[in-house]
Protein backbone atom coordinates (compact mmCIF):
# COMPACT_ATOMS: atom_id res chain seq x y z
CA UNK A 1 0.00 0.00 0.00
CA UNK A 2 1.06 3.62 -0.58
CA UNK A 3 3.04 5.46 2.27
CA UNK A 4 0.51 8.28 1.52
CA UNK A 5 -2.38 7.11 3.91
CA UNK A 6 -4.57 9.76 1.87
CA UNK A 7 -3.72 8.23 -1.35
CA UNK A 8 -5.94 6.23 -3.21
CA UNK A 9 -5.67 2.35 -2.07
CA UNK A 10 -3.46 0.18 -4.55
CA UNK A 11 -6.13 -3.03 -4.14
CA UNK A 12 -9.49 -1.97 -3.16
CA UNK A 13 -10.47 -3.55 0.44
CA UNK A 14 -12.95 -6.39 -0.87
CA UNK A 15 -9.82 -8.14 -2.83
CA UNK A 16 -7.51 -10.52 -0.69
CA UNK A 17 -5.01 -12.31 -2.17
CA UNK A 18 -5.51 -15.72 -2.32
CA UNK A 19 -2.97 -18.83 -1.42
CA UNK A 20 -3.97 -20.28 -5.07
CA UNK A 21 -4.30 -17.99 -7.90
CA UNK A 22 -5.44 -20.61 -10.25
CA UNK A 23 -8.40 -21.80 -8.46
CA UNK A 24 -12.06 -20.68 -9.84
CA UNK A 25 -14.65 -19.49 -7.58
CA UNK A 26 -17.51 -21.53 -7.99
CA UNK A 27 -20.21 -19.18 -8.17
CA UNK A 28 -18.40 -17.15 -10.88
CA UNK A 29 -17.22 -19.38 -13.61
CA UNK A 30 -19.68 -21.32 -15.17
CA UNK A 31 -20.96 -24.85 -13.91
CA UNK A 32 -19.08 -26.37 -16.66
CA UNK A 33 -15.92 -25.02 -15.95
CA UNK A 34 -13.04 -26.63 -14.72
CA UNK A 35 -8.62 -26.89 -14.42
CA UNK A 36 -7.97 -29.89 -16.46
CA UNK A 37 -5.41 -32.45 -15.94
CA UNK A 38 -3.25 -30.45 -17.82
CA UNK A 39 -3.34 -27.45 -16.03
CA UNK A 40 -5.67 -25.50 -18.72
CA UNK A 41 -9.19 -24.59 -18.18
CA UNK A 42 -11.87 -26.28 -19.89
CA UNK A 43 -15.12 -24.99 -20.53
CA UNK A 44 -18.14 -27.12 -21.51
CA UNK A 45 -15.56 -29.58 -21.79
CA UNK A 46 -13.71 -28.22 -24.20
CA UNK A 47 -10.14 -26.91 -23.37
CA UNK A 48 -9.60 -22.85 -23.50
CA UNK A 49 -6.19 -23.33 -25.61
CA UNK A 50 -8.39 -25.37 -28.46
CA UNK A 51 -10.80 -22.49 -28.53
CA UNK A 52 -7.99 -20.25 -29.33
CA UNK A 53 -6.56 -22.32 -31.47
CA UNK A 54 -10.00 -22.87 -33.86
CA UNK A 55 -11.86 -18.98 -33.09
CA UNK A 56 -8.83 -16.79 -31.96
CA UNK A 57 -8.93 -14.32 -29.28
CA UNK A 58 -10.35 -11.73 -28.11
CA UNK A 59 -13.41 -14.74 -28.05
CA UNK A 60 -16.74 -14.53 -26.65
CA UNK A 61 -18.33 -18.01 -24.97
CA UNK A 62 -21.23 -18.88 -24.07
CA UNK A 63 -22.11 -21.82 -22.31
CA UNK A 64 -25.99 -23.64 -23.73
CA UNK A 65 -26.26 -25.22 -21.20
CA UNK A 66 -25.73 -23.23 -18.94
CA UNK A 67 -27.95 -20.55 -19.96
CA UNK A 68 -31.13 -23.25 -20.07
CA UNK A 69 -30.32 -24.57 -17.10
CA UNK A 70 -30.28 -21.35 -15.73
CA UNK A 71 -33.57 -20.44 -17.25
CA UNK A 72 -35.52 -23.46 -16.81
CA UNK A 73 -35.01 -22.74 -12.56
CA UNK A 74 -35.49 -19.39 -12.98
CA UNK A 75 -39.29 -20.24 -15.00
CA UNK A 76 -39.60 -22.81 -12.30
CA UNK A 77 -38.77 -20.72 -8.85
CA UNK A 78 -41.34 -17.74 -10.37
CA UNK A 79 -44.01 -20.32 -11.39
CA UNK A 80 -43.65 -22.58 -7.75
CA UNK A 81 -43.56 -18.80 -5.57
CA UNK A 82 -47.15 -17.51 -7.76
CA UNK A 83 -48.49 -20.92 -7.38
CA UNK A 84 -48.37 -20.53 -3.66
CA UNK A 85 -50.72 -17.64 -3.90
CA UNK A 86 -53.08 -18.92 -7.07
CA UNK A 87 -51.73 -17.07 -9.71
CA UNK A 88 -49.22 -17.27 -12.27
CA UNK A 89 -46.01 -16.04 -13.38
CA UNK A 90 -44.54 -15.02 -16.80
CA UNK A 91 -40.56 -14.72 -17.15
CA UNK A 92 -38.80 -12.20 -19.77
CA UNK A 93 -35.66 -12.78 -20.66
CA UNK A 94 -34.07 -9.81 -21.62
CA UNK A 95 -32.84 -9.09 -24.92
CA UNK A 96 -30.61 -6.41 -24.40
CA UNK A 97 -28.37 -8.79 -22.24
CA UNK A 98 -27.41 -10.49 -24.93
CA UNK A 99 -29.36 -10.81 -28.43
CA UNK A 100 -28.77 -13.41 -30.84
CA UNK A 101 -31.49 -15.95 -33.20
CA UNK A 102 -29.64 -18.87 -31.58
CA UNK A 103 -30.07 -17.44 -27.64
CA UNK A 104 -33.85 -16.40 -28.87
CA UNK A 105 -34.64 -19.85 -29.38
CA UNK A 106 -32.53 -21.79 -26.20
CA UNK A 107 -34.74 -19.33 -23.69
CA UNK A 108 -37.94 -19.94 -25.40
CA UNK A 109 -37.94 -23.81 -25.78
CA UNK A 110 -37.44 -23.11 -21.81
CA UNK A 111 -40.12 -21.64 -21.47
CA UNK A 112 -39.31 -17.82 -21.19
CA UNK A 113 -40.62 -14.62 -22.80
CA UNK A 114 -38.84 -12.05 -24.10
CA UNK A 115 -38.48 -8.29 -23.87
CA UNK A 116 -37.32 -6.13 -26.47
CA UNK A 117 -36.79 -2.09 -27.35
CA UNK A 118 -35.73 -1.46 -30.51
CA UNK A 119 -37.00 -2.68 -34.06
CA UNK A 120 -33.46 -4.18 -34.25
CA UNK A 121 -34.03 -6.30 -30.98
CA UNK A 122 -37.79 -7.56 -32.18
CA UNK A 123 -36.34 -8.06 -35.55
CA UNK A 124 -33.94 -10.89 -34.05
CA UNK A 125 -36.32 -12.45 -31.97
CA UNK A 126 -38.98 -12.90 -34.82
CA UNK A 127 -36.02 -14.54 -37.03
CA UNK A 128 -34.96 -16.75 -34.20
CA UNK A 129 -38.89 -17.73 -34.17
CA UNK A 130 -40.38 -16.46 -31.31
CA UNK A 131 -43.93 -16.42 -31.08
CA UNK A 132 -44.62 -12.60 -31.31
CA UNK A 133 -47.75 -13.08 -28.11
CA UNK A 134 -44.58 -13.60 -25.71
CA UNK A 135 -42.45 -10.55 -26.61
CA UNK A 136 -42.82 -7.21 -24.94
CA UNK A 137 -41.77 -4.23 -26.14
CA UNK A 138 -40.35 -1.47 -24.15
CA UNK A 139 -38.52 1.68 -24.62
CA UNK A 140 -38.87 5.32 -23.77
CA UNK A 141 -38.79 6.55 -27.33
CA UNK A 142 -40.18 3.64 -29.67
CA UNK A 143 -40.78 5.23 -33.09
CA UNK A 144 -43.98 5.14 -35.34
CA UNK A 145 -42.15 2.94 -37.35
CA UNK A 146 -41.42 0.68 -34.59
CA UNK A 147 -44.58 0.75 -33.15
CA UNK A 148 -45.94 -0.10 -36.72
CA UNK A 149 -44.26 -2.92 -36.73
CA UNK A 150 -45.26 -4.54 -33.40
CA UNK A 151 -48.71 -3.87 -34.03
CA UNK A 152 -48.38 -5.91 -37.31
CA UNK A 153 -46.40 -9.09 -36.05
CA UNK A 154 -49.26 -9.29 -33.08
CA UNK A 155 -46.39 -8.39 -30.27
CA UNK A 156 -48.46 -9.63 -26.86
CA UNK A 157 -47.30 -6.39 -25.12
CA UNK A 158 -46.19 -2.45 -25.26
CA UNK A 159 -44.75 -0.88 -22.83
CA UNK A 160 -46.38 2.65 -22.50
CA UNK A 161 -43.88 5.06 -21.32
CA UNK A 162 -45.19 9.04 -22.04
CA UNK A 163 -48.14 10.56 -23.18
CA UNK A 164 -47.06 11.19 -26.60
CA UNK A 165 -46.57 7.33 -27.12
CA UNK A 166 -50.14 6.72 -25.89
CA UNK A 167 -51.78 9.27 -28.50
CA UNK A 168 -48.81 7.48 -31.30
CA UNK A 169 -50.21 4.30 -30.43
CA UNK A 170 -53.76 4.49 -30.88
CA UNK A 171 -53.27 6.08 -34.22
CA UNK A 172 -51.89 3.40 -35.36
CA UNK A 173 -54.04 0.95 -33.79
CA UNK A 174 -57.35 2.64 -35.29
CA UNK A 175 -55.57 2.66 -38.08
CA UNK A 176 -55.25 -0.69 -38.35
CA UNK A 177 -58.29 -1.71 -36.45
CA UNK A 178 -56.33 -3.35 -34.44
CA UNK A 179 -56.75 -3.68 -30.38
CA UNK A 180 -53.03 -4.06 -28.84
CA UNK A 181 -52.55 -4.97 -24.81
CA UNK A 182 -50.26 -2.10 -23.16
CA UNK A 183 -48.51 -2.20 -19.83
CA UNK A 184 -47.99 1.25 -18.26
CA UNK A 185 -44.09 1.67 -16.74
CA UNK A 186 -44.41 3.81 -13.65
CA UNK A 187 -41.15 4.85 -11.06
CA UNK A 188 -42.12 3.68 -7.90
CA UNK A 189 -39.48 6.35 -6.48
CA UNK A 190 -37.36 2.93 -5.04
CA UNK A 191 -33.73 2.44 -6.75
CA UNK A 192 -31.88 -0.49 -5.91
CA UNK A 193 -28.55 -1.74 -6.23
CA UNK A 194 -26.91 -4.62 -4.74
CA UNK A 195 -27.91 -5.06 -1.17
CA UNK A 196 -29.12 -1.28 -0.60
CA UNK A 197 -32.00 0.62 -2.18
CA UNK A 198 -33.10 4.36 -2.04
CA UNK A 199 -37.12 5.50 -1.44
CA UNK A 200 -37.86 8.54 -2.66
CA UNK A 201 -41.05 10.98 -3.50
CA UNK A 202 -39.61 11.86 -6.62
CA UNK A 203 -38.37 10.60 -9.55
CA UNK A 204 -35.78 12.48 -12.69
CA UNK A 205 -35.07 9.78 -14.92
CA UNK A 206 -36.08 8.92 -18.59
CA UNK A 207 -38.43 5.98 -18.12
CA UNK A 208 -41.80 5.78 -16.68
CA UNK A 209 -44.60 7.91 -15.40
CA UNK A 210 -44.39 8.96 -11.74
CA UNK A 211 -46.63 7.76 -9.10
CA UNK A 212 -48.54 11.16 -9.24
CA UNK A 213 -48.91 11.19 -13.02
CA UNK A 214 -50.18 7.88 -13.52
CA UNK A 215 -53.54 7.58 -12.74
CA UNK A 216 -54.09 10.26 -15.37
CA UNK A 217 -52.06 8.49 -18.25
CA UNK A 218 -54.23 5.06 -17.57
CA UNK A 219 -57.18 7.09 -17.59
CA UNK A 220 -56.36 8.01 -21.31
CA UNK A 221 -55.15 4.38 -22.46
CA UNK A 222 -58.87 3.76 -21.08
CA UNK A 223 -60.57 5.82 -23.16
CA UNK A 224 -59.04 4.48 -26.64
CA UNK A 225 -61.19 1.79 -27.91
CA UNK A 226 -58.09 0.14 -29.49
CA UNK A 227 -55.69 0.08 -26.54
CA UNK A 228 -55.95 -2.81 -23.84
CA UNK A 229 -54.99 -1.62 -20.80
CA UNK A 230 -53.47 -4.53 -18.81
CA UNK A 231 -51.49 -3.50 -15.83
CA UNK A 232 -48.50 -1.61 -14.36
CA UNK A 233 -44.61 -2.30 -15.04
CA UNK A 234 -41.72 -1.38 -12.61
CA UNK A 235 -37.99 -1.53 -12.63
CA UNK A 236 -36.28 -0.47 -9.41
CA UNK A 237 -32.54 -0.62 -11.03
CA UNK A 238 -30.07 -3.99 -11.98
CA UNK A 239 -27.29 -6.50 -9.47
CA UNK A 240 -29.49 -6.56 -7.03
CA UNK A 241 -29.29 -8.78 -4.10
CA UNK A 242 -32.22 -9.91 -1.96
CA UNK A 243 -36.01 -9.07 -1.29
CA UNK A 244 -35.93 -5.62 0.41
CA UNK A 245 -35.66 -2.97 -2.81
CA UNK A 246 -38.69 -5.14 -4.13
CA UNK A 247 -41.23 -5.28 -0.93
CA UNK A 248 -40.35 -1.71 -0.51
CA UNK A 249 -41.90 -0.97 -4.06
CA UNK A 250 -44.24 -3.62 -3.77
CA UNK A 251 -46.18 -1.69 -1.07
CA UNK A 252 -46.16 1.54 -3.72
CA UNK A 253 -47.00 -0.09 -7.05
CA UNK A 254 -50.04 -2.14 -5.28
CA UNK A 255 -51.26 0.99 -3.89
CA UNK A 256 -51.64 2.40 -7.13
CA UNK A 257 -52.99 -1.09 -8.88
CA UNK A 258 -55.69 -1.00 -5.80
CA UNK A 259 -56.81 2.67 -6.57
CA UNK A 260 -56.56 1.91 -10.56
CA UNK A 261 -59.26 -1.37 -10.24
CA UNK A 262 -62.07 1.02 -9.59
CA UNK A 263 -61.94 1.74 -13.35
CA UNK A 264 -61.26 -1.59 -14.42
CA UNK A 265 -59.42 -5.27 -14.38
CA UNK A 266 -55.69 -4.98 -13.87
CA UNK A 267 -54.72 -8.66 -14.69
CA UNK A 268 -50.70 -8.31 -14.50
CA UNK A 269 -48.35 -6.87 -12.74
CA UNK A 270 -44.88 -6.55 -14.15
CA UNK A 271 -42.58 -6.09 -10.92
CA UNK A 272 -39.29 -5.55 -13.43
CA UNK A 273 -36.20 -7.77 -12.01
CA UNK A 274 -32.77 -6.76 -12.42
CA UNK A 275 -31.50 -9.41 -10.27
CA UNK A 276 -27.83 -9.96 -9.76
CA UNK A 277 -24.85 -12.15 -10.14
CA UNK A 278 -21.52 -12.90 -8.95
CA UNK A 279 -18.50 -11.14 -10.97
CA UNK A 280 -15.99 -11.07 -8.26
CA UNK A 281 -15.27 -14.21 -5.33
CA UNK A 282 -16.85 -11.97 -2.66
CA UNK A 283 -20.22 -11.53 -4.42
CA UNK A 284 -23.05 -13.24 -2.61
CA UNK A 285 -26.09 -13.16 -5.16
CA UNK A 286 -29.65 -14.29 -3.38
CA UNK A 287 -30.58 -17.80 -4.46
CA UNK A 288 -33.42 -16.73 -7.39
CA UNK A 289 -35.68 -19.77 -5.18
CA UNK A 290 -35.66 -16.85 -2.25
CA UNK A 291 -36.40 -13.92 -4.64
CA UNK A 292 -39.29 -15.59 -6.36
CA UNK A 293 -40.42 -16.48 -2.66
CA UNK A 294 -39.85 -13.14 -0.81
CA UNK A 295 -41.25 -10.66 -3.90
CA UNK A 296 -44.60 -13.09 -4.63
CA UNK A 297 -45.18 -13.35 -0.92
CA UNK A 298 -44.90 -9.10 -0.69
CA UNK A 299 -47.18 -8.59 -3.32
CA UNK A 300 -49.37 -11.39 -1.56
CA UNK A 301 -49.05 -9.25 1.47
CA UNK A 302 -50.03 -5.80 -0.19
CA UNK A 303 -52.97 -7.13 -1.80
CA UNK A 304 -53.91 -8.89 1.25
CA UNK A 305 -54.44 -5.76 3.50
CA UNK A 306 -56.22 -3.95 0.61
CA UNK A 307 -58.78 -6.74 0.21
CA UNK A 308 -57.80 -6.86 -3.37
CA UNK A 309 -57.13 -10.08 -5.69
CA UNK A 310 -53.44 -10.76 -6.11
CA UNK A 311 -53.16 -10.27 -10.28
CA UNK A 312 -50.72 -12.22 -12.22
CA UNK A 313 -46.86 -11.54 -11.73
CA UNK A 314 -44.23 -10.88 -14.68
CA UNK A 315 -40.65 -11.10 -13.75
CA UNK A 316 -37.77 -9.79 -16.16
CA UNK A 317 -33.94 -11.28 -14.31
CA UNK A 318 -31.96 -9.30 -16.27
CA UNK A 319 -28.41 -10.24 -16.43
CA UNK A 320 -28.99 -13.41 -13.95
CA UNK A 321 -29.67 -15.76 -16.98
CA UNK A 322 -27.18 -14.91 -19.20
CA UNK A 323 -24.40 -13.23 -17.29
CA UNK A 324 -22.92 -16.05 -15.29
CA UNK A 325 -22.66 -18.29 -18.61
CA UNK A 326 -20.34 -15.94 -20.42
CA UNK A 327 -16.81 -16.25 -20.64
CA UNK A 328 -14.33 -13.91 -22.48
CA UNK A 329 -10.77 -15.32 -23.88
CA UNK A 330 -8.04 -13.10 -24.43
CA UNK A 331 -4.65 -13.21 -25.40
CA UNK A 332 -1.84 -11.56 -23.00
CA UNK A 333 0.54 -9.47 -25.29
CA UNK A 334 2.71 -7.25 -22.63
CA UNK A 335 2.98 -7.12 -18.99
CA UNK A 336 4.67 -3.97 -17.23
CA UNK A 337 5.15 -3.77 -13.65
CA UNK A 338 4.65 0.07 -12.50
CA UNK A 339 5.56 1.29 -9.03
CA UNK A 340 3.27 3.05 -6.67
CA UNK A 341 5.12 4.34 -3.95
CA UNK A 342 5.70 3.02 -0.45
CA UNK A 343 7.40 -0.39 -2.08
CA UNK A 344 3.63 -1.36 -3.49
CA UNK A 345 3.91 -2.19 -7.15
CA UNK A 346 1.20 -3.68 -10.01
CA UNK A 347 1.35 -5.26 -12.54
CA UNK A 348 -0.06 -4.16 -15.64
CA UNK A 349 -1.08 -7.21 -18.25
CA UNK A 350 -2.28 -5.80 -21.23
CA UNK A 351 -4.44 -8.54 -24.02
CA UNK A 352 -5.82 -8.08 -27.36
CA UNK A 353 -8.80 -6.65 -26.69
CA UNK A 354 -10.02 -4.32 -23.71
CA UNK A 355 -13.24 -1.88 -24.05
CA UNK A 356 -14.14 -2.69 -27.08
CA UNK A 357 -15.57 -5.69 -26.29
CA UNK A 358 -16.37 -5.03 -22.64
CA UNK A 359 -16.56 -1.24 -21.86
CA UNK A 360 -18.42 -1.49 -18.76
CA UNK A 361 -15.79 -1.25 -16.07
CA UNK A 362 -14.93 1.93 -18.17
CA UNK A 363 -18.77 3.30 -18.18
CA UNK A 364 -19.60 1.84 -14.55
CA UNK A 365 -16.57 0.83 -12.78
CA UNK A 366 -17.48 -2.90 -13.10
CA UNK A 367 -15.27 -5.16 -11.49
CA UNK A 368 -14.35 -8.37 -12.80
CA UNK A 369 -12.20 -11.53 -12.38
CA UNK A 370 -9.32 -13.42 -14.38
CA UNK A 371 -7.50 -16.46 -14.29
CA UNK A 372 -5.03 -17.62 -16.84
CA UNK A 373 -6.89 -20.52 -18.97
CA UNK A 374 -3.71 -21.86 -20.94
CA UNK A 375 -1.94 -23.69 -18.03
CA UNK A 376 -1.72 -23.53 -13.77
CA UNK A 377 0.84 -22.16 -12.31
CA UNK A 378 2.92 -22.54 -9.14
CA UNK A 379 4.30 -18.66 -8.99
CA UNK A 380 3.26 -16.47 -6.02
CA UNK A 381 -0.38 -14.20 -6.84
CA UNK A 382 0.70 -10.82 -7.46
CA UNK A 383 -1.22 -7.59 -7.74
CA UNK A 384 -2.30 -7.05 -11.63
CA UNK A 385 -4.71 -4.69 -13.39
CA UNK A 386 -5.51 -6.53 -16.85
CA UNK A 387 -6.11 -3.51 -19.58
CA UNK A 388 -6.91 -3.53 -22.96
CA UNK A 389 -5.27 -2.34 -26.20
CA UNK A 390 -7.08 0.75 -26.58
CA UNK A 391 -5.98 4.31 -26.71
CA UNK A 392 -7.49 5.32 -23.52
CA UNK A 393 -6.21 5.25 -20.10
CA UNK A 394 -9.73 4.38 -18.78
CA UNK A 395 -9.62 1.12 -20.82
CA UNK A 396 -10.02 -1.54 -18.46
CA UNK A 397 -10.45 -5.11 -17.96
CA UNK A 398 -10.16 -5.91 -14.55
CA UNK A 399 -9.40 -3.29 -12.44
CA UNK A 400 -7.67 -5.48 -9.73
CA UNK A 401 -7.36 -9.09 -9.67
CA UNK A 402 -4.51 -11.44 -8.19
CA UNK A 403 -3.08 -13.46 -11.31
CA UNK A 404 0.43 -15.64 -10.91
CA UNK A 405 3.31 -13.15 -10.96
CA UNK A 406 4.54 -15.25 -14.03
CA UNK A 407 1.91 -14.12 -16.59
CA UNK A 408 3.68 -13.42 -19.88
CA UNK A 409 2.68 -12.78 -22.79
CA UNK A 410 1.40 -15.74 -25.16
CA UNK A 411 -0.74 -16.60 -22.21
CA UNK A 412 -4.72 -17.35 -22.66
CA UNK A 413 -6.55 -15.13 -19.88
CA UNK A 414 -10.01 -15.93 -19.09
CA UNK A 415 -12.35 -13.45 -17.55
CA UNK A 416 -15.78 -14.84 -16.21
CA UNK A 417 -19.07 -13.74 -15.71
CA UNK A 418 -18.94 -11.62 -19.28
CA UNK A 419 -22.56 -12.90 -20.54
CA UNK A 420 -24.31 -10.24 -19.81
CA UNK A 421 -24.09 -6.81 -21.70
CA UNK A 422 -20.62 -7.23 -22.88
CA UNK A 423 -21.29 -8.51 -26.49
CA UNK A 424 -24.39 -6.07 -26.36
CA UNK A 425 -22.46 -2.56 -25.77
CA UNK A 426 -19.46 -3.99 -27.62
CA UNK A 427 -18.11 -1.11 -30.48
CA UNK A 428 -15.50 -0.74 -33.30
CA UNK A 429 -13.50 2.11 -31.06
CA UNK A 430 -10.03 2.44 -32.59
CA UNK A 431 -11.32 0.35 -35.49
CA UNK A 432 -11.07 -3.20 -33.79
CA UNK A 433 -12.86 -5.65 -34.85
CA UNK A 434 -15.98 -7.17 -33.06
CA UNK A 435 -15.17 -10.75 -31.78
CA UNK A 436 -17.54 -14.00 -32.82
CA UNK A 437 -19.44 -15.43 -30.20
CA UNK A 438 -18.84 -19.21 -29.39
CA UNK A 439 -21.56 -21.86 -28.22
CA UNK A 440 -20.50 -25.01 -26.19
CA UNK A 441 -23.15 -27.86 -25.15
CA UNK A 442 -22.10 -31.44 -24.50
CA UNK A 443 -18.48 -30.86 -25.47
CA UNK A 444 -18.72 -29.12 -28.64
CA UNK A 445 -17.87 -25.85 -29.80
CA UNK A 446 -19.86 -23.80 -32.45
CA UNK A 447 -20.20 -20.31 -33.62
CA UNK A 448 -23.36 -18.45 -33.06
CA UNK A 449 -22.50 -15.15 -34.15
CA UNK A 450 -19.56 -14.51 -36.24
CA UNK A 451 -17.03 -12.06 -35.92
CA UNK A 452 -15.92 -9.34 -37.70
CA UNK A 453 -12.49 -8.60 -39.71
CA UNK A 454 -10.81 -5.03 -40.99
CA UNK A 455 -12.31 -5.86 -44.19
CA UNK A 456 -16.27 -5.91 -42.41
CA UNK A 457 -15.10 -2.87 -41.56
CA UNK A 458 -13.88 -0.92 -44.57
CA UNK A 459 -17.21 -2.57 -46.39
CA UNK A 460 -18.81 -0.26 -44.65
CA UNK A 461 -16.77 2.99 -45.34
CA UNK A 462 -18.13 4.61 -48.64
CA UNK A 463 -15.03 6.40 -49.68
CA UNK A 464 -12.23 3.86 -51.06
CA UNK A 465 -12.77 2.90 -54.42
CA UNK A 466 -11.77 -0.68 -53.12
CA UNK A 467 -11.83 -2.39 -50.89
CA UNK A 468 -8.59 -5.11 -49.59
CA UNK A 469 -9.19 -8.69 -49.98
CA UNK A 470 -7.25 -9.35 -47.21
CA UNK A 471 -7.50 -6.92 -43.91
CA UNK A 472 -5.44 -7.72 -40.50
CA UNK A 473 -7.50 -9.78 -37.79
Amino acid sequence: MSADPHSRPVAPAWLVAPRDANLLSPAVWPENARRAADGGIELGGVPASELRTRFGTPLYVLDEDQVRATARRTLDAFQAATAVHGVRARVYYAGKAFLSTEVVRWVTEEGLAVDVCTGGELAVALAAGAEPGRLGFHGNNKSVAELERAVEVGVGSIVIDSLIEIERLAAIVERRGATQAVLLRVNSGVHAETHDFLATAHEDQKFGFTLTDAAAAVARIRELPGLQFVGLHCHIGSQIFGTAGFEESAARIVELHAELLEGGDLPVLNLGGGFGIAYTSVDDPTPIEQLAAGIADAVARQCEVRGIPIPDLAFEPGRAIVGRAGVTLYEVGTTKPVALGGGATRLYVSVDGGMSDNPRAALYGAQYSARIASRSSDAEPTLARVVGKHCESGDIVVDAEYLPADVSPGDLLAVPATGAYCFSLASNYNYVPRPPVVALRGGEARVIVRGESVDDLLARDAGPATTPREGIA
